[in-house]
Parts: structure tokens; sequence; C-alpha cells
């Protein structure tokens, strides 16, 4: 009964949505079929305080929307074997824990991938060994510009 309110009044309200601007280019059958549509699918507000539309209130009574994927099959079975051979699955305990991390020796080690170039990387040490912005080689735990700063005086410190 209140369904049948409900859809009565959205036609009502409908038709006189329909004469405003924005819906001027829609005809008459348009709407109605698009407010059929809606109400199968339960996407209308309720009649409560809630806010909610019929089919989040109710689920089980009004069809799922199937979301709909860029990938292919054959991508999909790939990203799918990727994960397996990896060890980028779920386990079936409670962990909620991925496989690679339940037994990290039955997988490959996951390779960290970095944005910075060789060459970046060799620059870098090079300015950190004339700065002496290099651990010593000892206990101490100090940078060799720590140890010994009148060697690095005249360079600028980090």
């Amino acid at each position: 009964m209140k369904t049948k309110f409900a859809a009565t009044a959205l036609i009502l309200a409908s038709a006189a949505i329909a004469g405003t601007p924005a819906f001027a280019g829609y005809t008459r059958e348009q709407v109605k079929t698009e407010l059929s549509a809606a109400v199968r699918n339960g996407d209308v507000r309720s009649n409560d305080e809630s806010g909610l539309n019929l089919n989040q209130l109710y689920p089980s009574r009004y069809p799922t929307t199937q979301a709909h994927s860029s990938l292919t099959r054959a991508q999909v079975k790939a990203n799918i074997e990727e994960a397996v051979r990896t060890g980028n699955v779920r386990s079936n305990d409670e962990s909620g824990m991925t496989l690679n991390q339940l037994y990290p020796s039955r997988f490959p080690a996951q390779q960290v991938q970095t944005a910075v170039t060789r060459s970046q990387v060799k620059a870098s040490l090079v300015e950190a060994v004339r700065t002496g912005d290099v651990m010593a080689n000892d206990d101490s735990g100090l940078k060799l510009n720590q140890i010994y700063p009148a060697l690095y005086s005249n360079t600028s410190t980090h």
C-alpha cells in the first residue's frame, strides 16, 4: 500500500517537475519510462525519515546493480594468476593476512620500485662523501663530519 502511494506521489511530482525548463528535453514517455525503472529498481525515496532509497533500506527486494569493469577477461585471469603466484591473496584463517605475509619463504620477495635512478644515487653518494655526511667506521654512531669537523668545515652539512 505504501509503495503504491509512493509511486503515485512520484508520478504526480514528476509530472509537475516535467513542466520545468530543466526537463524540457524529456518527453512524457521518457519520464514515465525512467520513473517505472526507478520504481522497479527501488531507486526512489522511502516514506520514513531516514532519507534512504528503498533499495538501500531493503536490498534483498531489489536487483543489485552490476559493476562494469574496464578489464578484459584475459586481463582479470592474468591478474589472478599473478596474485596467486606472489601469494598476494587472503588466507582462509581469521588473521586477515595474505599468504605471502604468513609464509614469506614460499613466495618470491616483493620488489620495491624506486623513483631514483642509478646516476642520482651515485651523485648523492659522492656529495655525502664530499661533505662527510657518511657514518664513521667505528662504534660511535657518528658521521665523519661530526668526528672531524675541521676536515669538513668549508662544506655545508645537513
